[in-house]
């Protein structure tokens, strides 16, 4: 099942498409950090042609397919507090991150 959003998420999501310019998110994650993948988020004007469609009240989110596997049944969330604001998951299928929570690894 690919990701799911919260409501904070759904909101954010929401504002960011009825915007000036209106733009999706696409999710993927790349090599970085000590844990070995870090999320990376993209903001785009359509989907790519092998990019997973995810949609939840009415909100779309696209998934680079490179990414699926190591996100799949994760929860995306807004959390914003006096110093940040971001979108952050709750992935189940980590098995490993680093200190600061930036870089993690999936099970194989």
């Amino acid at each position: 099942m690919p990701p799911l959003q919260t409501r904070d998420a759904v909101l954010r999501l929401r504002n960011l498409l009825n915007g000036p310019t209106p733009q999706l998110i696409r999710i993927g994650v790349r090599n970085k950090g000590c844990a070995g993948l870090s999320y990376h988020l993209d903001y785009v004007e359509k989907p790519g042609k092998f990019d997973e469609v995810v949609s939840q009240d009415g909100i779309q989110v696209l998934i680079d397919s490179k990414a699926l596997f190591s996100i799949i049944g994760s929860e995306m969330d807004w959390k914003e507090d006096s110093l940040s604001s971001k979108f952050v998951f709750k992935n189940p299928n980590i098995k490993d991150a680093c200190g600061c929570g930036e870089s993690f690894n999936v099970v194989s």
